[in-house]
């Protein structure tokens, strides 16, 4: 299916509310930097056949512990902008197997205007630039349809109360990932939990949650392949500052490196 069928479809798979801010209160910047060019290393190229695709959600408040002063970060994680909960990581092409496409051809330094505009879904320039340099390269012919169908879909997700989810264990029930792929799945109108996958770090901190999309955008069953902890691994939410996370999901939030 092409993008221009998918973004005429999307509805069908997805239960589309009013669009939102998935950050609280977040302005684009006036003056977005262009980021820097990114080209890939020898023996990166990788060519292979679409077979679907993973929309990858970051947990932002993880992502920016600590990293609230860091240059690079400083939009996504200063509050200059906004205050972000889950953000884009990427919209990922995905092959019959580990070996997915990336870096199936040399573009150029997106615009400032096209940065400016996914800044309140992915807050960060560079993060930008990479993802289109190695996935949007296979996936569409130009940053504006790329970066739309990314948008689009990330508009769609409905998006749970991580507040509260993160204070589950306190009520005396451990917060598991079952819970968080359950959690989504409730209130997304045909994405089942099967078709959802969630990454941990190695202290047992949120970092992400992977939504398995079919060649034709409709949620599927993850594939063996696809990277996430186990069902029953219990989970820890980070909220952040006090004043962050009391707004943590009157709106939710992105992330880097993949």
């Amino acid at each position: 299916m092409s993008l221009r069928l998918f973004l005429m479809s999307l509805s069908v798979w997805f239960s589309i509310a009013p669009l939102h801010a998935q950050a609280w209160q977040c302005r684009a910047p006036n003056y977005a930097p262009r980021p820097a060019l990114e080209l890939p290393e020898p023996g990166q190229i990788r060519r292979t056949p679409i077979h679907g695709y993973t929309l990858a959600l970051s947990w932002s408040r993880e992502q920016c512990r600590g990293r609230e002063r860091d240059p690079a970060m400083r939009y996504q994680c200063s509050g200059q902008i906004g205050e972000f909960g889950f953000v884009l990581h990427g919209l990922w092409p995905e092959a019959n197997g580990p070996r997915y496409p990336q870096y199936c051809r040399s573009v150029g330094v997106l615009s400032r205007e096209m940065v400016k505009r996914n800044m309140c879904m992915t807050p960060t320039p560079q993060l930008q630039q990479h993802e289109w340099a190695k996935h949007g390269t296979c996936t569409a012919k130009t940053p504006e349809a790329y970066f739309g169908a990314a948008k689009l879909l990330f508009d769609a997700v409905q998006f749970p109360d991580m507040a509260r989810l993160s204070r589950q264990s306190e009520r005396g029930t451990p917060l598991t990932v079952a819970h968080i792929a359950e959690a989504f799945a409730e209130l997304n109108e045909g994405l089942p939990s099967e078709a959802i996958k969630v990454k941990i770090n190695d202290k047992g901190w949120l970092e992400e949650v992977r939504i398995c999309l079919a060649k034709n955008f409709k949620p599927r069953k993850c594939p063996r392949f696809t990277q996430g902890a186990v069902n029953n691994a219990t989970v820890k939410v980070w909220r952040g500052t006090n004043t962050a996370s009391k707004r943590t999901n009157a709106t939710p939030t992105i992330r880097v490196n993949n």
